[in-house]
């Protein structure tokens, strides 16, 4: 089965607000974009899972939305959080003391099947503060190591978190341009192994015992690339990176990750992505990013159809 994540950011926040849900109650508008994904068919689909990734306020009103369809209709479509906190709700300990964080157990409770980890705007985040709070040791050169290890091991304390409630991961990696360094590609390649070993191996770090019964899956982010005016990475980069860590997963912890393309899957990219045999998926953002920007089921649908085509065209 191949993986379609779609990460619906902020649209808890109407654009009357400055966010991007179009209309002012943002219950409304995840109930329609549930009932447009079965109308169109993506929750019966014979060969991808389509999961939503929802800000906390959307997670119940999209799973009970969900629920009023008949199972044969919805089996594909998962809803997943946008991440969860590194320490967790149990029984006998902490009952639930994390104002302002989703403990993995309130996101397991409420019916999430998938959490995305590490993606590069919480990357970002956790890197600032602890740069804030250490820029007295900027100028050491270790700096940058010890704080890209501070970040991975929060990472991998919420991996954990979730994992131990049954709540599958997309862990997000990924270089960014100084990372990835000047030169070409043959002389970039060794210094984005790197990265990505690094990340991969502090991240998973512990998940052994929770594999056999959970799906961890790799989102790759070429954070280089990520944003207005960036050109994305062609196939052959996609290639080198996916098959690198799916080698690496595989060699260190056992097990064969599915691996998304995770710089934004899009329908004029789908086809090029989809003909990577070691990428099983992708991530999606918006669906229409100039004018009046924004996200549309057909549109998804549109970026699966051709994603699909092109994986059978591969294959055959």
């Amino acid at each position: 089965m191949q993986e379609i994540f779609i990460n619906l950011k902020r649209f808890d926040v109407p654009k009357i607000l400055g966010g991007l849900c179009p209309v002012e109650n943002p219950k409304y508008w995840i109930e329609k974009i549930i009932d447009e994904s079965v109308e169109l068919g993506i929750g019966s689909l014979e060969s991808i899972n389509v999961t939503y990734l929802l800000p906390e306020a959307l997670i119940i009103p999209a799973i009970e939305r969900l629920s009023a369809y008949p199972e044969k209709q919805t089996s594909n479509i998962s809803i997943g959080c946008q991440g969860v906190y590194r320490e967790n709700i149990k029984p006998g300990g902490n009952f639930g003391a994390f104002t302002t964080n989703l403990p993995a157990a309130a996101a397991k409770n409420m019916g999430c099947t998938w959490s995305m980890i590490g993606h590069s705007e919480e990357r970002k985040d956790k890197l600032s503060i602890i740069e804030r709070y250490e820029s007295y040791n900027k100028g050491r050169q270790d700096f940058t190591q010890r704080a890209a290890q501070a970040v991975d091991s929060l990472i991998n304390q919420e991996i954990l978190c979730a994992l131990d409630m049954g709540v599958n991961v997309l862990l997000c990696i990924g270089e960014t341009a100084k990372e990835r360094g000047n030169g070409g590609f043959e002389e970039q390649k060794p210094r984005i192994q790197k990265v990505l070993k690094a990340q991969l191996a502090r991240g998973l770090q512990g998940v052994e015992k929770y594999i056999h019964n959970n799906h961890v899956a790799i989102g790759y982010e070429p954070i280089w690339a990520i944003g207005p005016g960036k050109t994305p990475p062609g196939a052959e980069y996609i290639s080198f990176v996916s098959s690198y860590i799916k080698k690496a997963v595989n060699g260190k912890y056992g097990f064969d990750p599915t691996v998304v393309y995770g710089g934004g899957l899009k329908e004029e990219n789908a086809a090029m992505i989809s003909g990577v045999d070691t990428v099983g998926g992708g991530l999606v953002a918006l669906t229409r990013f100039t004018g009046d920007i924004g996200f549309e089921v057909k549109d998804l649908k549109k970026i699966i159809n051709k994603y699909i085509h092109a994986k059978h065209n591969s294959l055959s």
